[in-house]
């Protein structure tokens, strides 16, 4: 008996990587308006999804891909969190350095705080029920009381942060792009308490956690995903990724792990074991895909890019073609 368990075992482990390979693209919806995009964010309690548009947020129904509503008044959307017992949910505006506050049933803007310059991702901490900016150029994360939308303090982060997450229990991790370090904070008192580098990967800006094995995932620009123990406070190993990755996550469900990568790919590795990582698939996606989401029930991934046209002389991005951004979903 313990001899078949030990081969079932193996089986398991041989056909989760297998089924990650089937990862395809089972939708597309052309939601089209104009502006350029950053993070997706699902809203598990609504079943909606939000995505930043530069002066707005768009919902959509991720099972239609139809349009429910949009929260404007934003200046450079970058990303968003929930805060579902205060019924709030929270949108960073990167260039007038303000978050929006918003209502989550009817969308309707709360108010607007002044947060810090540059202020970009964003995290909700159930331990502290606190709101946490990373803003990148400040270096630095605001704190914002979630029921009231005011500001607490303020987080010297000795870098510039680009993605955080939390770890449900009073700690914070974020990449810290310029530096290529992951750092921890102690989500009370407001403070870093470790650093560590997580180079050869660096200029780390996408970020995700299994919180079981207590591991990070950081998506780096160099096409390099390094993983950290979170608990040791040391990079454990690396893998290769697509290049201009902009945002990880991980499913505890299928012991995948993702990065969406701008040049077109979605990179899925397997957790063999805490520290062992294999890649088992670079799905093709659509150039521009840099950020994502994932559902955790349906294990469905969500990514989202435009049609660009030719890039002209002395700039560094293409012009995105009116009408052609769109959602992608992918499922196996």
């Amino acid at each position: 008996m313990p001899r078949l368990s030990l081969l079932l075992g193996a089986t398991l482990m041989l056909a989760a990587p297998a089924a990650a390979q089937n990862y395809t693209i089972t939708h597309t919806y052309k939601l089209g308006g104009d502006g350029g995009w950053d993070y997706l964010a699902l809203d598990t309690a609504g079943h909606r999804l939000f995505i930043a548009r530069q002066d707005r947020v768009m919902v959509v129904d991720p099972a239609t891909g139809k349009l429910l509503g949009e929260i404007p008044g934003l200046n450079r959307a970058h990303g968003i969190a929930f805060a579902y017992a205060a019924g709030h949910g929270f949108a960073t505006s990167g260039a007038d350095s303000t978050v929006t506050m918003f209502d989550l049933k009817t969308l309707q803007v709360l108010k607007r705080t002044k947060a810090a310059i540059d202020d970009d991702a964003v995290l909700f901490d159930p331990a502290t029920g606190h709101i946490f900016t990373m803003n990148g150029d400040a270096k630095s994360s605001s704190v914002l009381d979630a029921q009231s939308g005011a500001l607490l303090g303020t987080i010297d982060l000795g870098g510039g942060p680009e993605f955080g997450v939390s770890a449900g229990d009073g700690k914070l991790y974020i990449n810290i792009e310029d530096a290529s370090e992951v750092v921890e904070v102690d989500a009370a008192a407001m403070k870093v308490t470790r650093r560590w580098s997580i180079k050869p990967c660096e200029s780390p800006s996408g970020l995700a956690i299994d919180r079981v094995h207590h591991r990070l995932f950081s998506g780096c620009r160099n096409g390099t995903m390094g993983i950290s123990d979170a608990e040791g406070g040391k990079l454990v190993t690396t893998v290769p990724i697509g290049r201009g990755v902009d945002a990880c996550r991980f499913d505890e469900g299928s012991g995948l792990a993702f990065a969406s990568n701008g040049d077109g790919t979605l990179t899925v590795i397997h957790e063999d074991s805490p520290d062992k990582y294999t890649v088992v698939g670079n799905v093709t996606t659509m150039r521009g895909a840099r950020t994502m989401e994932i559902d955790l029930t349906t294990h469905r991934v969500f990514t989202a890019s435009a049609e660009f046209g030719p890039l002209p002389a002395g700039q560094r991005r293409p012009p995105v073609l009116p009408g052609t951004f769109a959602l992608l979903e992918l499922d196996r």
